[in-house]
């Protein structure tokens, strides 16, 4: 997957900024079913155990330099959809703040918590993304290069939902989404020319997401359900097909 030079035109976004909030102050949390909100904490998307070293796909995607590169490419072009839908609702988009790497469990911490190996996650308290660099090499070895654009997607989803002010009950009304919404932001951006598929990359959607689901005996309603692989699935095709309006945000 790669980008083409041709900025993207934004598409047609009724209704999207019905609350637009800064983002900041707290992570972005949940509800109790007693009506209380829970403690806040990061949204974190859910991830498989980090591949071995011999599980590598043999599509020439390996390097740290070309991790370096599509990641880069990858936390770019979401920025531009965003700020390219936003201005098509004639609201002004702030960009996440930062983008940070680390390599020890508790290295980087959301709000006093500190961010768990084998994982990536948004964090309103300081407005940043946040992954795992080891494990997200791993992956991009074993799944590829649109696993990554995937990833960053989905937890900047969670920021654009932070900044339109959008919470659920349940965490996994939160994740799916914001699976939606990285769908559209990447069909979108493919339909328009600034998002280039290469052969494979639909599958290394697929795979991707298979690989993130939830156990399938894990409740819908449990703190942290982020959906079953094939709900996971289900929610990103629908917006990489539908676009935004698939999604829920008006």
């Amino acid at each position: 997957m790669g980008e083409n030079a041709r900025r993207r035109q934004p598409g047609l976004l009724a209704g999207l900024l019905v609350a637009l909030v800064v983002a900041g102050g707290c992570m972005v949390g949940g509800v109790s079913s007693q009506g209380q909100p829970e403690q806040p904490r990061p949204q974190q998307t859910r991830q498989p155990a980090a591949p071995g070293a011999k599980t590598t796909r043999a599509d020439g995607t390996t390097s740290v330099a070309e991790f370096k590169q599509d990641f880069n490419d990858a936390v770019g072009s979401a920025q531009r959809y965003w700020t390219a839908q936003f201005q098509e609702s004639g609201k002004r988009f702030q960009p996440i703040r930062r983008v940070v790497s680390y390599t020890r469990q508790g290295e980087v911490s959301c709000g006093g918590q500190g961010l768990p190996r084998n994982n990536a996650v948004y964090c309103s308290d300081g407005d940043f993304i946040a992954y795992d660099v080891n494990w997200s090499v791993a992956a991009f070895r074993q799944i590829g290069d649109a696993f990554l654009f995937y990833l960053l997607g989905h937890e900047y989803a969670h920021g654009v939902q932070v900044r339109l002010g959008i919470r659920y009950n349940y965490t996994i009304q939160q994740e799916l989404q914001a699976d939606c919404m990285a769908g559209a932001y990447l069909g979108d951006s493919v339909r328009d020319g600034s998002l280039q598929l290469a052969d494979g990359d639909l599958d290394e959607f697929r795979e991707g997401l298979l690989a993130v689901g939830d156990d399938p005996d894990q409740p819908w309603f449990a703190e942290g359900s982020h959906g079953t692989a094939e709900q996971r699935t289900d929610s990103f095709f629908r917006g990489y097909e539908k676009s935004l309006d698939a999604c829920g945000l008006g």
